[in-house]
């Protein structure tokens, strides 16, 4: 009985079409020359639903709600059905694709070009492809067989070929087709197609007819044609059953074959006669939908009618067999309950396993049985029963019981086996080089990095590898024969670094090119142990690393000898260089539930090598894998995972991972990513380049590099108060890099630095001055906590003008504590510089250079103030007077008249200001505030430049030029010539003081080391106590440190400690030293008794006023309140 034929309606512009159904049978998708694809409920949709995926489209595949298209721009996209939104691009060719399909189970898709290659690539990780070479002409179509062994492919060369895919080898190859040099021009475009289920035959288009091939054997079985068609065959498809194969060509014909019987059960002609080149069965197999070459759809409807044709009289009489042999067992009250429990189930739409999947049982069930019985519904109630029957007892055995046989549809069945039904395993991520990107293209990048380029070219033509370099000072481009086959690059300001898989006859090879060596020979080679492949390299300051497949890293120096080799906790995934330091992420377990399960370990390979970070996890984000691994131009450790996700090494917070940004909130569209260059903290700036559809950027043209802001995830950064919170730990984070260089021997840009921190206390004043206004002012004292001491005294100030003096009595608290904490600081930096000074001034000593020292360093100390208040001066603005005013509220008396007035720098005071002794820090008294002005921590650098550093340099120097040791001769050499310049230029009150000091020298006991002779001159404070009845403890912990070592750790244990315990300890160190301190007084003033001049008051004054340390908070705070001009 003839099937019914709708009529054509428009789809597409004039041109190629492609069509086909999705896996439900509810739309129709089709593809056309004018670069849509649309999507239809039905044939007769006026509101389609398009997606444009190039200028043309010339092949579709729909499978588990994915569309894969071939356009135009030589790529293979994939889009989400039936949303379309982009979901990435597939692969790549270097012209057209022809032709994609997917495989039985929709994990796989295989694509031919005009290129002539053949792509296998998996849907869920798109790096994972195989090529297959091997036609000499553009590929025409290629279809997967059902059970994902093998692949077939035709060609314009005339054959047809069939892969086994996993050895990517030709199994057979039947030269059957006409020779053409393009797509266009080919007569057929020979779709193939494999018989769904077993696989048994193979369907090729030649010229008028199809030929059967049998699956194993490769043999020519069988031939279908029809008198009526003679002109060529374009497409073929099979039902899904796998009986009937549709045929459709030039002319407009449409024809379907009975493939057993080899007859022809349907004919039927494009309405016009238009070549038809697109065909798809419904997945019932009752419709058949198809394009033609002027952009028109059309569709056969009713199909299931003729899968009952008279014409298949030999499958007819077993069913009838059956029927009769069922009617015996049952009666019809049976039949009537079986068809009310059974008849959803033999609905293909709700069980497709009502049909014959393994095609074995075709003499005794038709393989269109279910949908004979869904089309014979209505006039054949026994064919009915019949399927019923026979579904039952196929699914739960042969029971005479019919109650049994009613009720088993509802139970499900039971397994044979335990099931595990907990999260499953992530197949674990594959080694990659970060800053490449993926190997199976022909033109790749094999590195990117902030030195230079290495591109690698792998086609017919050329095997090479170009190097360039951004700066071209480092080297000159150069263009290497890749000979060896190398896949993974590296490349530095000292190195090129390269690496190859092995082979059946050669071992893994790692290549280094030195250009920087200064000899001849500027290039080594080092073979690997067999079985041992490379699977990630790094280069770094004078070292080279490779992790290999036997979770081994081997270093090497950049010369070429071996050095250290350790052994990997899990398989490598990346691995990053910079400096002295190595990066390496690994698996240290199996992820589940799309997670990856990483470690990574940090290690510093300097003088003396240590792991800082000890194999902890790496943070990724849910269901996401790791993408790019490196450092900043800084030197800190960063990586970016799949979702966009940057994080950077927190170092002040235990080595934790911060995310800093998120690439994906700057991204237009969901396919769309950025492949990231380059990291660096000052300026703040992530380098990237955008890549439009796509995970990585293609090598030509060059693509451009963005820039992309940071910015911490807080909360509410839209309000004003999260976005100064956002900016200050921002900062804050940006600002460690300056320790950990200055820690390691490096330069660091002081400049740079004390603006970070000038922009810090800037944004904690408006945060405390937001919180003021907001009548918070518990966190006005949380963020004093965070402020500076200059910054806090500008806090007391604004809480004291605002009349909030309960607030300005807690910050005094803070402030005092502060100072308190500056001076332990500096101690423990004269205490360090002493004790560098010890093995080079015994000398020093027997001739009396330290009688003077103290008197230097007051000198010293008040020339340093005087510069810092001058400099102060130039940047006040209109409170510059009262700034003056209150030089230090908490070491004057609220009754002193005396107003602190900037004392005069003599010329011989300012020869050079910037000079300081090997201590680094002035002398202040234990537990006094220094006295400085309130803008001196934004004004100022605080840390002074080293005797050999840049101080007086403008330009920026680069963040990792190497630091000279400094060299102690020089430094004592530097402090005699300052200590004797200034004993022949002191004035006469100084002279009569030092030859008193010197006449009452034989009282004072004598000092075995200049160290005991700084501890006896000046009082101690409550740290040195601490520090005398702690030092064993410290010692018996750890006693491999050096003194410098022990009190830097007696430092931080101090600081520890509740501010409680500090004050106890500072007032145990008051009372120690209250005798001394009037001694020490009574002795100035019987020298300085009879000098009367102005300079001698005023130290005098200032002497008296930083003796004095115990005040009255009222006191301190008349300072600043009610104080008006």
């Amino acid at each position: 009985m003839p099937c019914e034929r709708m009529p054509m309606r428009y789809g597409h512009s004039e041109g190629h079409t492609d069509v086909c159904f999705d896996d439900s049978g509810k739309f129709i998708v089709s593809c056309g020359s004018d670069g849509d694809v649309r999507i239809w409920e039905s044939l007769d949709d006026d509101d389609s639903k398009s997606i444009c995926v190039g200028e043309k489209a010339y092949s579709l595949a729909l499978k588990n709600g994915k569309l894969v298209t071939a356009a135009s721009n030589n790529t293979v996209q994939i889009h989400t059905f039936p949303d379309g939104d982009p979901d990435g691009i597939l692969t790549r060719f270097t012209t057209n694709p022809t032709h994609v399909t997917f495989n039985s189970i929709g994990s796989r898709v295989a694509a031919g070009s005009s290129d002539f290659m053949v792509k296998v690539v998996e849907v869920s990780d798109s790096s994972q492809q195989k090529v297959f070479r091997g036609h000499d002409a553009p590929v025409l179509s290629v279809t997967f067989d059902p059970k994902d062994e093998f692949l077939a492919s035709a060609s314009c060369d005339g054959s047809v070929v069939v892969w086994n895919i996993e050895e990517q080898t030709q199994a057979t190859s039947w030269p059957v087709l006409q020779k053409t040099n393009d797509v266009s021009n080919a007569k057929s475009l020979c779709r193939l197609a494999w018989q769904p289920g077993a696989g048994k035959l193979l369907a090729v288009p030649v010229d008028s007819k199809v030929h059967l091939y049998e699956r194993g054997s490769w043999d020519h079985v069988s031939t279908l044609s029809d008198d009526l068609v003679t002109q060529p065959i374009n497409a073929v498809a099979w039902s899904p059953s796998g009986q009937f194969l549709a045929a459709g060509g030039v002319g407009g014909f449409l024809t379907v074959w009975d493939v057993d019987s080899k007859l022809c059960v349907e004919r039927q002609k494009q309405e016009k006669g238009y070549t038809v080149c697109g065909l798809a069965w419904h997945p019932s197999g009752n419709q058949i939908v198809y394009s033609d070459t002027q952009g028109s759809l059309g569709l056969l409807d009713g199909l299931s009618t003729s899968s009952s044709h008279p014409s298949t009289k030999a499958t007819k009489a077993p069913a009838s067999k059956v029927a009769k042999d069922y009617d015996d067992l049952f009666d019809d009250d049976d039949d009537r309950l079986m068809d009310e429990g059974l008849s959803d189930t033999n609905s293909p739409a709700k069980n497709p396993v009502a049909g014959d999947e393994d095609g074995d049982d075709d003499d005794v069930v038709p393989a269109t049985g279910r949908v004979r019985n869904r089309g014979a519904f209505l006039d054949d109630e026994n064919s009915l029963d019949t399927g019923s029957l026979k579904l039952g007892l196929d699914k739960y055995g042969d029971d005479d019981d019919a109650g049994s046989a009613i009720v088993a549809p509802a139970a499900p069945a039971v397994p044979l086996r335990p099931v595990y039904e907990g999260p499953m395993p992530t197949p674990p991520q594959k080694a990659f080089q970060s800053g490449s990107t993926p190997a199976h293209l022909t033109h790749r990048f094999m590195m990117w990095n902030s030195v230079g380029i290495v591109r690698g070219y792998n086609d017919e033509q050329d095997n090479a590898i170009d190097v360039e370099f951004h700066d071209s000072a480092v080297h000159h481009a150069m263009h290497l024969t890749n000979s060896l086959g190398h896949s993974m690059a590296d490349v530095s300001q000292e190195a090129v670094l390269l690496a190859c898989p092995s082979t059946d006859e050669l071992a893994s090879k790692l290549q280094c090119l030195h250009f920087s060596s200064w000899d001849t020979n500027k290039e080594w080679m080092v073979d690997l142990p067999k079985g041992e492949d490379v699977k990630a390299l790094c280069l770094g300051q004078g070292w080279a690393a490779a992790a290999t497949s036997a979770m081994m890293l081997r270093l090497f120096s950049i010369g070429g000898i071996q050095r250290e080799i350790f052994s990997l906790p899990g398989p490598v995934v990346c691995m990053a260089g910079h400096g002295e330091q190595l990066l390496i992420v690994y698996h240290r377990a199996t992820g589940f539930d799309g997670d990856q399960a990483l470690g990574v370990q940090l290690l510093q390979l300097a003088q003396r090598k240590r792991q800082v970070i000890h194999g902890e996890p790496l943070p990724l984000s849910r269901k996401s894998y790791l993408s790019w691994l490196g450092f900043t131009a800084e030197g800190t450790p960063c990586y970016i995972d799949s979702e966009g996700v940057v994080r950077m090494l927190n170092r002040s917070l235990g080595n934790t991972w911060t995310p800093v940004c998120n690439t994906r909130e700057s991204c237009k569209g969901k396919s769309d990513h950025y492949w990231v260059v380059g990291v660096h903290e000052n300026p703040e700036q992530l380098r990237c380049i955008p890549c439009k559809g796509s995970r990585y950027p293609p090598t030509l043209p060059r693509p451009a590099v963005a820039i992309l802001p940071f910015k911490l995830p807080l909360c509410q950064t839209t309000t004003e108060k999260g976005q100064m919170e956002e900016q200050f730990w921002r900062s804050v984070l940006f600002q460690n890099h300056y320790s950990f260089l200055s820690s390691s021997g490096y330069e660091v840009d002081d400049q740079a630095q004390s603006q970070a921190e000038k922009k810090q206390q800037e944004l904690l004043m408006k945060m405390f001055a937001l919180s003021c206004k907001l009548e918070r002012e518990f966190r006005c004292v949380e963020l004093a906590e965070l402020m500076t001491q200059n910054a806090v005294t500008l806090a007391i100030r604004y809480a004291s003008r605002s009349r909030r003096m309960a607030l300005a009595q807690r910050l005094s608290e803070i402030a005092l504590e502060k100072a308190n904490q500056m001076n332990e600081e500096e101690f423990v930096e004269q205490e360090d510089s002493s004790i560098r000074r010890t093995s080079g001034y015994s000398q020093a000593e027997a001739t009396g250079y330290h009688y003077n020292n103290r008197h230097h360093q007051e000198e010293e100390e008040e020339q340093r103030e005087e510069l810092e208040e001058e400099e102060g001066r130039d940047m006040e603005t209109e409170d510059a007077a009262e700034n003056r005013k209150r030089l230090n509220p908490f070491a004057k008396r609220g009754s002193s008249p005396e107003k602190p007035a900037l004392k005069p720098i003599s010329k011989e005071g300012r020869v050079n200001p910037f000079k300081v002794l090997g201590s680094g820090r002035s002398s202040a008294s234990p537990g006094q505030p220094r006295v400085t002005n309130v803008l001196d921590s934004m004004t100022s650098v605080k840390k002074l430049a080293p005797l050999s550093g840049s101080a007086g340099k403008t330009n920026k120097s680069p963040p990792l030029k190497p630091l000279a040791p400094r060299p102690k001769a020089k430094t004592q050499s530097t402090l005699m010539q300052m200590t004797g310049s200034k004993t022949a230029n002191k004035k006469a009150p100084q002279n009569v003081e030092s030859a008193e000091d010197k006449m009452k020298q034989p009282e004072v006991p004598p000092t075995p080391s200049p160290v005991d002779n700084a501890e006896n001159k000046r009082p101690k404070t409550g740290f040195q106590l601490w520090l005398e009845e702690n030092r064993k403890s410290i010692v018996a912990d750890q006693p491999d440190l050096e003194e410098t070592d022990i009190i830097k750790e007696a430092m931080g244990r101090f600081r520890i400690l509740s501010a409680e315990e500090r004050l106890s300890w500072t007032e145990r160190a008051k009372g120690q030293t209250v005798d001394a301190a009037d001694l020490k007084k009574r002795k100035r003033a019987e020298g300085e008794g009879g000098a009367e001049n102005e300079n001698a008051h005023v130290e005098a004054d200032e002497s008296v006023a930083k003796k004095k340390k115990s005040l009255d908070p009222s006191s301190k705070l008349s300072a600043f309140a009610f104080n008006k001009n």
